[in-house]
């Protein structure tokens, strides 16, 4: 493991995104935000009751498919796309939006920017001078300026060929700002199509441009479907969900490529890691003390009862590891139920109370002899001085097949 002179050389310089990296100051509000098709709609958090109070919405020009603050917490960046999951779209936009300090309502901010594919995810660097954008298909990334004003500029021509992998699904700049790390899922094996290998590709970033430092991945990456990362807030450690294989891999920083080579740790998501399901490990965050880490597991695969289709089963969960203080090995303690099918994103406040994680759209599910509606929703739990989540309630949405709730998640703001 690094030591703590070479971290704190990585950590110069930087500085944190509210709400998303959980390193925040918890002072100040905190607001959750959730998207159902191209509506964003704003709750307050009461902490002590564990709830949230719905406020007003605003719209994207199209369905919303990430969105991060600025560090300041000024200016809130959504991409959105008319594309989704097996759908490629042909209208995708980046927009900012100003925060208001006091209520967290957001306004339309300069003109939304054209992308030139489904935008998958977005972040804002470090130093909250440009805008990082991942896409899935074909996998690329693109860098936009921010303005002095927080609106959106011109997109930085990179001068070389960068290797984006397969599938890109999250891009974050490390803590150091120098440094860009792009998770690549791949691809499951399909009938007369073979796996696509995954890998975290790491970059060497300055004035926005990307320049290729390595591709992590064990052997050639196969058998490897990373899907996000988020960074400890205290050591030099990087939490990775893998997707296609429901684990947990943990990694080191590295000042010559980015990550370790090699993971530190690997530890199965699932309360049941042999499942007949289909399973398929979901968004990532590490608690703001850094002791515990929260991945959602996720599942929706189909079967036939009475001529329909419904739930066939598997785990919908929010799995919490407690991480070891001195080794950074992540312990699996509770698989916490999550009311909901495809938990896709979900949020946790700054002062690391309170979780909200949101399930995609509703399904059919097999009661008994007849057939009923899982609801999609916003579920609410506490979280414990040991890190184990508490159920309190859920929020129904009125998600759709169409207008699914996609993105979701808390952002300190004033």
């Amino acid at each position: 493991m690094i030591d703590r002179r070479t971290f704190s050389t990585l950590l110069a310089g930087t500085v944190a995104a509210p709400g998303l990296s959980w390193g925040a100051d918890p002072k100040g509000d905190t607001v959750l935000y959730a998207s159902i098709g191209p509506e964003l709609t704003l709750y307050g958090l009461d902490l002590e009751g564990a709830a949230l109070v719905k406020r007003n919405s605003v719209r994207a020009p199209s369905n919303i498919q990430y969105a991060w603050p600025h560090p300041s917490r000024k200016y809130f960046y959504i991409v959105s796309s008319n594309g989704g999951p097996n759908v490629a779209g042909d209208k995708h936009y980046a927009s900012a939006f100003r925060i208001d300090p006091q209520s967290g309502e957001l306004a339309p901010h300069g003109e939304p920017r054209m992308l030139p594919s489904r935008p998958i995810n977005n972040s804002v660097d470090r130093a909250g001078e440009y805008l990082l954008t991942a896409y899935n298909d074909p996998s690329s990334v693109t860098v936009h300026r921010i303005n002095p004003d927080g609106t959106i500029g011109e997109e930085v021509a990179q001068p070389g060929k960068l290797n984006t992998g397969i599938y890109a699904h999250q891009i974050r700049a490390t803590p150091s700002n120098e440094v860009v790390l792009l998770v690549t899922r791949g691809n499951n094996a399909a009938p007369g199509k073979p796996e696509d290998p995954g890998a975290i590709k790491t970059f060497g970033f300055k004035n926005g441009i990307l320049t290729d430092i390595a591709s992590i991945a064990p052997g050639t990456g196969l058998g490897f479907g990373p899907r996000h990362l988020d960074f400890h807030p205290s050591e030099p450690l990087v939490f990775v969900s893998i997707e296609r294989q429901s684990q947990l891999y943990v990694y080191r920083f590295d000042p010559a490529t980015g990550l370790s080579r090699d993971p530190l740790f690997v530890k199965t998501t699932l309360t049941d890691p042999k499942t007949k399901f289909q399973q398929g490990a979901g968004a990532i965050h590490v608690h703001p003390n850094g002791r515990f880490v929260y991945v959602t597991n996720r599942a929706s695969s189909l079967t036939d009862f009475q001529g329909k289709k419904v739930f066939a089963g598997g785990e919908n969960s929010v799995a919490v590891f407690a991480v070891d203080p001195k080794s950074g090995e992540p312990k699996l303690i509770q698989n916490a139920e999550g009311h909901g099918t495809q938990l896709r994103t979900f949020g946790i406040d700054p002062g690391g109370r309170m979780l909200v994680a949101a399930s995609v759209a509703p399904i059919a599910v097999r009661e008994g002899d007849r057939i009923g509606t899982l609801s999609a929703g916003l579920t609410v739990y506490r979280i414990g001085a040991d890190g184990r989540l508490d159920f309190v309630r859920k929020y129904d949405v009125d998600a759709t097949a169409e207008a699914q709730q996609f993105w979701t998640g808390m952002v300190p703001i004033g």
